[in-house]
């Protein structure tokens, strides 16, 4: 494993206000594998990709330059566990890394609060850090308790998109999150439309919640078929969706478990640590 460096590990919004099993599952998890994780203390936003992105892309960049800005005084590359952190994180790494122009505009702006940024930082999600650098033939070794759970896996939008510059999976028939998940033994079903949003990314579970409902209703009704037992996702929000849908929809009733939780079941971590009773569906084991 190639992991001889820091990682600070990066909330996000979500996780620590609605899911805080998320982070204990990750902490535990990436203490089994060896992943030595730093505080991004004063972190903020990341910021949102779908919301201040899309009004006022300057904004955006300064507030995700200055997260970027703590990790890097620091010596720490950031790591995310979530898909829209990692979206607006790793775009706003890229673009900062790339055109000099921008910044040195953002530094103009950061230097208002004593801060500035070289450039260098790298944005990892949690997920592909596993995949590419700690390799699902670890995450097999590692496993105490191999899982016998029927499970459908839910990508979400900002994981590999862009796909041009993130280049860490094929968007349309990805492998990362199957392989990951089927090292800890359990059975990953195929489902019709896998790849659609969970429905409530880009501002449209607080400003459509009714086109949202019906996107999340269409995937529960496809996972439901094939007949899996659990979700499981790797993005606070995505989660959020789908456990928070299902309370207002009649029918469903499928835990959803982040990969960073079903890992650590895999790893033999007390079901207490890793929160997923503390859901409106909860996962009980």
């Amino acid at each position: 494993m190639n992991l001889n460096k820091k990682y600070a590990l990066f909330l996000g919004c979500v996780a620590p206000a609605r899911y805080p099993g998320i982070e204990s599952a990750t902490r535990e998890v990436c203490k089994t594998l060896g992943i030595d994780l730093v505080e991004l203390e004063g972190a903020g936003c990341c910021p949102a990709p779908g919301v201040i992105k899309s009004f006022d892309q300057d904004t955006w960049l300064a507030i995700a330059a200055r997260n970027l800005a703590l990790a890097e005084k620091q010596g720490a590359d950031i790591l995310t566990i979530c898909n829209g952190c990692f979206g607006s994180l790793f775009d706003a790494a890229h673009i900062l890394h790339e055109d000099p122009e921008r910044l040195r505009a953002v530094n103009k702006i950061l230097r208002e609060v004593g801060m500035e940024y070289s450039g260098d930082v790298k944005v990892r999600h949690f997920a592909e850090l596993f995949y590419n650098e700690v390799t699902p033939e670890t995450i097999k070794a590692k496993t105490k308790t191999p899982l016998d759970l029927k499970v459908a896996v839910h990508y979400g939008c900002h994981f590999l998109k862009p796909s041009n510059i993130k280049e860490l999976d094929d968007p349309e028939r990805p492998k990362i999150l199957d392989e990951l998940v089927e090292a800890t033994g359990a059975t990953n079903l195929f489902y019709r439309d896998k790849q659609m949003c969970c429905g409530a990314g880009g501002g449209v579970r607080s400003g459509n919640p009714e086109l949202a409902t019906k996107f999340t209703e269409e995937k529960l009704k496809n996972i439901k078929a094939a007949g899996a037992d659990y979700i499981i996702d790797v993005c606070p929000f995505c989660h959020l969706q789908f456990d928070r849908t299902q309370k207002d929809v009649k029918g469903y009733d499928i835990p959803v478990i982040h990969l960073s939780q079903l890992l650590g079941l895999a790893f033999g971590v007390p079901a207490s640590k890793l929160g997923l009773d503390l859901q409106e569906i909860p996962a009980n084991f």
